[in-house]
């Protein structure tokens, strides 16, 4: 090997060896997130309509916080493909910008729930939204362990963020679901905007320590 092969060896960083079961993980975490970006964008698609037309500040919320999440996964698409797979400087950059749909989400969702607090402004009856949010009550758990159960064997935080996406999604949903049934069912049209407020302030938590790198194994 010449002097200048020698040199441009020391000063090249160390790619890190991975084993097959590690891109294997990774492979999956590429496919979940292709899964829940199809998935984000029908229901991001249906939550804002029917938010809008029944007036329901939670379920538009919902709606815009599945459009947040479809980018999130398209960030991890990005982040295990290609160079990238085994780059540190993109799992940094991928956690940084999952971090940073958290807190794209929290303040429209904070802003107009204390408007529809304090103007009393009521949200309509309406299961089209009822059962949207009902399904993903269900089916986001699923996505977002399998995602945080990847996130400890990749070594990613961008990963484990998105996961911890897909369970706040759940969150929502639950909130979503128990305002509009209260609407319907009680006439306790507050619930709405108080379940869009838990919301709101579970995102600004979750996106502190995505941002900050917690939550994720040692070897992040």
């Amino acid at each position: 090997m010449s002097t200048a092969a020698r040199e441009l060896t020391v000063l090249l960083p160390a790619v890190p060896a991975r084993s097959p079961e590690w891109h294997a993980a990774a492979r999956r975490a590429r496919q979940l997130s292709w899964l829940s970006l199809a998935w984000m964008g029908a229901e991001g698609a249906i939550a804002v309509t029917a938010g809008i037309l029944a007036g329901s500040i939670a379920l538009l919320s919902f709606g815009l916080d599945s459009a947040i999440e479809g980018f999130a996964s398209l960030v991890i698409v990005w982040r295990f493909t290609g160079w990238r797979l085994l780059s540190h400087a993109a799992e940094k950059r991928a956690q940084k910008l999952v971090a940073i749909q958290f807190f794209l989400l929290a303040p429209y969702v904070a802003f107009e729930a204390l408007h529809k607090l304090l103007t009393g402004e009521q949200a309509e009856t309406t299961w089209l939204g009822i059962a949207l949010v009902t399904s993903s009550l269900i089916g986001m758990p699923f996505l977002g362990i399998a995602k945080r159960r990847l996130a400890d064997t990749l070594g990613s935080v961008a990963t484990r963020g998105e996961g911890t996406q897909n369970l706040l999604c759940a969150y929502l949903a639950a909130a979503v679901l128990v305002g509009l049934l209260g609407n319907a069912l009680l006439g306790l049209w507050w619930l709405d905007p108080v379940a869009a407020l838990v919301v709101a302030a579970v995102a600004v938590k979750e996106g502190r320590e995505s941002w900050r790198g917690e939550g994720c194994c040692a070897t992040c």
